[in-house]
């Protein structure tokens, strides 16, 4: 089930995307869902298509945990060895936004770049879970942007500022309940130009290895998103781009680069 969260006439909701189609909203329609999905809920039956509402964030997440260098070409493009363990991250819940919605190009950057990544997002509170439980604490899966601003991370030596600024952290178009995700086409374009192209059986360590690790240490909430690192080719985004991050199984998350102001 593809899960949406969207606005319409003022009023935010939950519905259930349904017809054929990953990304081009003609055709698709949203079954609005009776409570959240983080719990047992109903389809309403009550429809609107998917073109009249504006597209949200899918999830408002109490905080988002990224892992760095979880790919070894990525690592390597930027000079960098496979670090031992996983090494975490977290962007707040100011820098999330939606399909559709603006990057701000931070005034204190030169260099941001984009990174397409694939996003878990937990169903669950949970809390060192165990290997084998892990899939069942997981909701789903969506696309996203880990936005970085490139010099602040060299000049800062952590990862606060650079990403965790406002808008760095994309996030849609919506909810891929029913995925494998061990195996899937990863694909960034700026401007219709593709700039990376990579696997998910490319990552150093599995998303149950990403779960185990980070519960040990915290605990996570339903709508919580865990960020699991982006294949090589990351590269600079300029006032005025166009980039998408498409996921195989999932579809395509769209947002324009603008000025801060």
């Amino acid at each position: 089930m593809r899960i949406a969260r969207f606005s319409i006439d003022g009023n935010v909701a939950f519905g259930a995307v349904e017809g054929e189609g990953t990304g081009d909203p003609a055709g698709l329609v949203l079954d609005i869902i009776k409570g959240i999905p983080y719990a047992d809920f109903e389809l309403s039956g009550t429809k609107v298509p998917l073109s009249k509402v504006r597209l949200l964030p899918p999830v408002l997440p109490n905080k988002v945990v990224g892992i760095g260098r979880n790919y070894a070409e990525h690592a390597a493009e930027l000079g960098n060895e496979v670090p031992e363990v996983p090494v975490a991250f977290l962007k707040p819940t100011t820098s999330v936004i939606g399909s559709g919605d603006a990057i701000e190009y931070p005034s204190f950057s030169t260099e941001v770049h984009y990174e397409a990544e694939l996003a878990v997002v937990i169903g669950r509170m949970c809390r060192e879970v165990p290997r084998e439980r892990v899939r069942d604490v997981i909701l789903g899966y969506t696309c996203a942007n880990d936005v970085t601003a490139r010099d602040a991370q060299r000049r800062e030596k952590q990862w606060s500022r650079a990403k965790g600024f406002d808008t760095s952290c994309p996030l849609g178009p919506w909810v891929e309940t029913d995925l494998d995700p061990s195996d899937l086409a990863i694909q960034c374009t700026v401007n219709g130009e593709q700039r990376q192209l990579g696997r998910t059986s490319e990552m150093i360590r599995s998303i149950e290895d990403l779960v185990v690790h980070i519960t040990e240490a915290m605990t996570l909430l339903p709508g919580d998103v865990i960020l699991t690192g982006t294949p090589a080719g990351v590269g600079p985004l300029t006032v005025g781009d166009e980039v998408a991050v498409t996921i195989e199984g999932i579809g395509t998350l769209t947002n324009k680069v603008i000025k801060r102001g």
